[in-house]
């Protein structure tokens, strides 16, 4: 039964009528899967997937003040970033506990979009007003817009026959971590190449009322190269083999870039909230951090299960699965950092059977085209 208090996205119909099996994510009713799992994992690594991402926040800010605005609020600074360029960032708190990690897109010299976690969303809504000044406007456009994500190896033979961009440049010529307005299927959009699962992609944001046709568009496009509409569940194995952090997992109120094996995305030499914790942290050479494992046979370890060396408990399981295009187990754990270097052999209590698993950078895997 539908829970009626959950939000809808603007495909939800499109998902019902494919016999999608729904799931409440972050207070929105989100497609789970259309067949199974390793179906649509296989599918985007083979060929191409395509993905409602429309639940993900969608924050406007703008104005003249707007890349002050933003420098001050996160980690990064967009207001270096050259316009129709995105940047991977996150938003602190004073302490430097992470309230989000989120994508930065400059559209224009006052004009930025910022794309977070949906269950942030409010979070990052009410951070981005008080940290802003009075010449900055910051909306949420996530009900008037959706995000539809096409990814996967054929994603530009799919793409490019539907596209015209709006400086008459070609498909190809869109860098990663950029965005650019296109055409795509007689549709205005926003066209951009970030990307969450480890695969060559592109992100589509569009008018809400423009969700079913330009959904339908890219699926009759995608149908000789056997693309599948896929749900929250091989996005999740996708994203893992890839090596990328989860809010709620990875990521939480509780900890800080520096804790997470994310230091790299903090920018010390400018001025934010949070930027004094954070420093001080920078200084501190112990403490946890985000590491990769890698174990054999079949038993996959699963967020919170306990990492062990000779000496006993390091740190903890935060997201673990059995690869689906690996086939063996991998995980990612926070883990005390002296502990476990690139290459240590560590013990990961598996439903109350130790399993031995390696200590390894991700990701897990990596694209061969």
């Amino acid at each position: 039964m539908l829970d009626e208090n959950l939000l809808r996205t603007p495909l939800h119909a499109v998902h019902r009528a494919a016999g999608a099996v729904m799931t409440p994510f972050a207070g929105w009713d989100m497609p789970l899967r259309y067949s199974s799992d390793l179906a649509e994992h296989a599918a985007v690594r083979e060929r191409a997937g395509l993905f409602d991402l429309s639940h993900m926040a969608q924050i406007e800010v703008s104005g003249p003040d707007a890349a002050r605005a933003l420098d001050h609020a996160l980690v990064t600074r967009p207001g270096v970033m050259a316009v129709g360029r995105a940047r991977y960032s996150m938003i602190v708190a004073d302490d430097g506990g992470i309230l989000d990690d989120l994508i930065v897109y400059r559209l224009a010299e006052t004009e930025y979009l910022v794309v977070a976690n949906a269950a942030n969303r409010t979070v990052v809504l009410d951070e981005l007003t008080v940290r802003s000044e009075t010449r900055v406007h910051v909306s949420d456009r996530t009900s008037s817009r959706a995000l539809i994500a096409l990814q996967g190896p054929a994603s530009h033979e799919v793409l490019e026959p539907l596209t015209r961009r709006g400086d008459g440049a070609d498909l190809a010529s869109l860098r990663y971590y950029a965005a650019a307005p296109a055409i795509v299927a007689g549709l205005p959009v926003l066209l951009a190449r970030t990307g969450y699962t480890g695969e060559n992609g592109f992100e589509i944001s569009v008018p809400a009322p423009s969700a079913g046709d330009l959904w339908a568009a890219l699926s009759e496009a995608g149908s000789v190269a056997g693309i599948q509409a896929c749900g929250l569940a091989c996005r999740d194995t996708l994203r893992l083999e890839a090596g990328m952090p989860l809010y709620g997992h990875e990521l939480t109120r509780d900890v800080t870039p520096y804790e997470t094996g994310q230091e790299r995305v903090v920018d010390l030499d400018h001025d934010f909230v949070g930027r004094a914790a954070l420093a001080a942290r920078s200084a501190e050479p112990t403490g946890t951090t985000l590491v990769g494992l890698v174990g054999e046979g079949r038993r996959a370890a699963r967020a919170g299960s306990t990492v062990h060396d000779a000496e006993g408990e390091i740190g903890t399981v935060t997201s673990g699965v059995l690869s689906p295009t690996l086939g063996h187990p991998i995980a990612l754990a926070r883990v005390q950092r002296a502990r476990a270097p690139v290459g240590t052999s560590l013990e990961v209590d598996v439903r109350g059977r130790r399993q031995s698993m390696t200590v390894t950078d991700p990701p897990f895997y990596r694209r061969s085209r």
